[in-house]
């Protein structure tokens, strides 16, 4: 699929990088392997680790790789946007490719995406990538957050031009430089976390299709690589994800209260009405094959391996807690997000 046609549209890469030592090689790799790709930007935002200097290594061997350093964050700015607004107006591509430094790119993502462009006449394109996960809290947790968030963000809602849903995947944007341009680009969504449906709802209003759909086979991230971090970013994200209002939180945690406790209160209901402990037990299993056959089709729909059906019950408490604890972060009026604290006036979060 890949071109090197004089006359195909040609893509800037940009990719804001902090403290990305354990990832960034693999990322800029998988993007200098494509003909599309006519120079990649990392632009390392003030990293404390290796980032930088793994990045140097790499310009010998890819000539198209430059590096660019941020040099403070401006106020009212959230670092990732600031970055890649720094990357944008150093770019000379036709199109910009804005991609996270955990993403890995298949050799004809960007192939993909320009072909995509093409035939919906979008001035973007977002694929929501593959996840890779290896432990069982990845696995029980990210499938979940993925189901519910599904319900919020329909791809045929987004893709449709008569319907004001609007939506992308920040691991993987590509945007039409000049439509870009014309909406303001990140300075006009500078302090915006969730920056990437920012900039969709801003180019969608604006009068210019999106296409958003499944990345699988062309694109896979890693999101997290140990709890901890897990927790902080979902917790960052979850609560705007979810509506971003505390009548939603109070929404969503009554329904899981609702799952986990319902085999309960049947088993109880059953052995005080009628006395019949195997007929509770049997009542309580039935609920617990009804919500594990939902999960196993959720898992099915949104491209997740469905052995993952049995992480159902810890993934429904992993999500009530960080929705919880996203919901008392944006309360105490502050976000923090790699090393960085920002205001609730900037809360719209995303993985930046």
């Amino acid at each position: 699929m890949s071109s090197s046609l004089p006359n195909s549209p040609r893509i800037s890469a940009i990719v804001p990088a902090r403290n990305e030592e354990a990832v960034i090689a693999a990322c800029v790799e998988s993007l200098a392997q494509q003909n599309e790709i006519a120079e990649i930007l990392v632009v390392n935002d003030q990293s404390t680790d290796r980032t930088a200097e793994i990045v140097r290594g790499l310009i010998p061997k890819f000539p198209q790789v430059r590096l660019l350093e941020t040099t403070g964050l401006p106020t009212g700015w959230i670092g990732k946007n600031n970055a890649v607004w720094l990357g944008a107006q150093q770019a000379k591509g036709d199109w910009l490719l804005f991609t996270d430094a955990d993403a890995v790119h298949e050799k004809d993502s960007a192939a993909k995406a320009l072909q995509i462009a093409a035939q919906s006449n979008a001035a973007l394109v977002s694929f929501s990538p593959e996840q890779v996960m290896d432990t069982w809290y990845e696995k029980a947790l990210i499938p979940f957050v993925y189901g519910r968030l599904s319900r919020n963000f329909s791809f045929d809602d987004i893709n449709d031009p008569r319907n004001d849903a609007a939506a992308a995947n920040g691991q993987f944007i590509l945007v039409r430089r000049d439509a870009y341009n014309a909406v303001g680009g990140h300075a006009s969504i500078a302090g915006e976390v969730l920056e990437d449906v920012a900039l969709a709802k801003l180019m969608k209003r604006a009068g210019h299709r999106l296409w958003f759909g499944s990345g699988r086979g062309f694109v896979r991230v890693r999101m997290y690589r140990s709890f901890p971090a897990m927790w902080a970013g979902w917790r960052k994200n979850l609560y705007q994800l979810e509506g971003g209002s505390p009548a939603e939180v109070y929404k969503q945690f009554l329904a899981e209260c609702a799952f986990l406790l319902g085999p309960l209160a049947l088993i109880a209901l059953a052995i005080h009405k009628w006395h019949r402990l195997d007929f509770a037990i049997l009542l309580g299993l039935f609920f617990l094959l009804i919500t594990h056959a939902m999960h196993f089709q959720a898992l099915r729909r949104d491209h997740f391996s469905t052995a993952f059906t049995g992480y159902l019950i810890p993934g429904s408490l992993l999500y009530t807690a960080i929705l919880c604890a996203s919901y008392r972060s944006h309360t105490r009026g502050k976000l923090e997000w790699k090393g960085r604290e920002y205001p609730v006036g900037t809360p719209h979060a995303s993985k930046g």
